[in-house]
């Protein structure tokens, strides 16, 4: 079987479960596991794929995404040159574990996706923290300030974590906030997870010097963390990393760490 992975969620599942052999081209963007990937054609970037270079490559499928803005309009090319498809768009964390069994099915590996969905499953059920939970700030993008809303797997991340996103009560996936809303949410934390940058590159004064944010507990105590959107903005094998990641955060906040990388 010949399968095109479009976004790095899709290719580290199918990596996950044992089908990076079965890969026979991937988005620019798909990084992890480098080992596996590093031969194999790129299709162009995740929200500009290059419809041409897919054909090409003669694939059985290619497995596509609408997990951001952008790729609606890959989905729409991948439909009108009439190839084979499965398209993930998970909001929940369950959604992500149907998504591996959907993939395990396609690719014939469906032990291998029964081990994965079981992992998920037992870190899903362990219990809570049960301190009161500590309002968290995570952010896709630096400026403008874009974080998630309620239509995201990260709430979810975030209660497991003990924590809990002040902007999870918005019907979006993502929005655009302002200092004052920032300000009035008042997180104890702010994450940086900027989407598309590398985790060195994430500078805590870039959110320190922000005007208008100066009096929020997060920017006062200096809890201002890096954890990559690899572990958060990634809907797959890594989300799981991602929570122990946020729960180390709410560790740290707890007991008086500051701007420490995890």
């Amino acid at each position: 079987m010949r399968i095109i992975s479009h976004t790095c969620s899709n290719t580290e599942i199918i990596c996950a479960l044992g089908g990076a052999h079965l890969l026979v081209g991937v988005d620019d963007h798909s990084d992890f596991p480098a080992e596996s990937l590093g031969h194999l054609p790129r299709i162009g970037p995740d929200i500009d794929i290059d419809i041409e270079k897919i054909i090409a490559l003669k694939p059985d499928c290619v497995v596509t995404s609408l997990t951001v803005p952008g790729h609606e309009r890959c989905l729409a090319k991948i439909q009108a040159a009439g190839l084979n498809h499965l398209v993930t768009q998970p909001v929940t964390l369950g959604d992500v574990i149907t998504d591996i069994e959907r993939i395990a099915h396609l690719i014939g590996h469906a032990s291998a996706g029964q081990r994965l969905v079981a992992q998920f499953k037992k870190r899903l059920s362990r219990p809570k923290p049960s301190h009161p939970p500590t309002p968290l700030v995570i952010e896709w993008w630096p400026k403008p300030v874009i974080v998630p809303g309620a239509r995201s797997w990260v709430n979810e991340m975030l209660e497991l974590a003990g924590a809990y996103n002040p902007f999870g009560h918005h019907t979006a996936e993502s929005l655009q906030i302002s200092a004052k809303q920032a300000t009035e949410a008042a997180p104890e934390g702010i994450i940086m997870s900027w989407c598309g940058v590398l985790e060195e590159k994430y500078r805590p004064h870039v959110v320190e010097r922000r005007e208008g944010w100066s009096t929020i507990p997060a920017i006062i105590n200096r809890h201002i963390y890096p954890v990559s959107e690899a572990w958060l903005g990634r809907p797959g094998p890594r989300l799981l990393e991602g929570i122990d990641r946020l729960a180390g955060v709410v560790d740290l906040i707890r007991h008086g760490g500051s701007n420490r990388n995890l």
